[in-house]
């Protein structure tokens, strides 16, 4: 397990909220929808709902239309995009909004990010505090 790990603060949650946001609004997309993932993409997705104005937000769904924005925490190993973009209508359309993207990986061009990660430190939210520490003490 990686040791070192950056804590982040809601107050820094809340400008990189607006930051993004401001980055897709900039993209000129149309979105009806937001669409996430219960673990992890959750509480940004309903950040970004209220700074865009989109009241419609679908989590953990079979298929996706191009026209729902999908957020989640971070971009890190790929793993989640991989999944999710299987199950989207029209990729070439699509955009994956994180609020943090992992230093030294190859990016989708579907991707926007508020922030890189400084290296390669766990990033620990403040909705998965609990998580990461259970983790960290069966880790050990």
């Amino acid at each position: 397990m990686n040791t070192l790990s950056q804590n982040v603060t809601w107050t820094d949650i809340e400008r990189l909220t607006e930051l993004l946001s401001k980055k897709i609004l900039e993209s000129s997309h149309f979105f009806s929808s937001i669409s996430t993932v219960s673990r992890g993409g959750l509480i940004p997705a309903r950040l970004l709902a209220d700074h865009l104005g989109i009241d419609t937000i679908l989590v953990d769904k079979n298929k996706i239309s191009s026209d729902s924005l999908f957020v989640d925490d971070i971009y890190d190993s790929g793993k989640t995009f991989k999944k999710i973009i299987q199950k989207v209508t029209n990729p070439s359309d699509f955009v994956y909004a994180t609020l943090f993207a992992r230093t030294g990986k190859k990016y989708p061009k579907q991707l926007v990010y508020a922030q890189k990660t400084k290296g390669t430190e766990y990033i620990v939210f403040p909705w998965d505090a609990l998580e990461y520490e259970r983790f960290k003490n069966h880790a050990l």
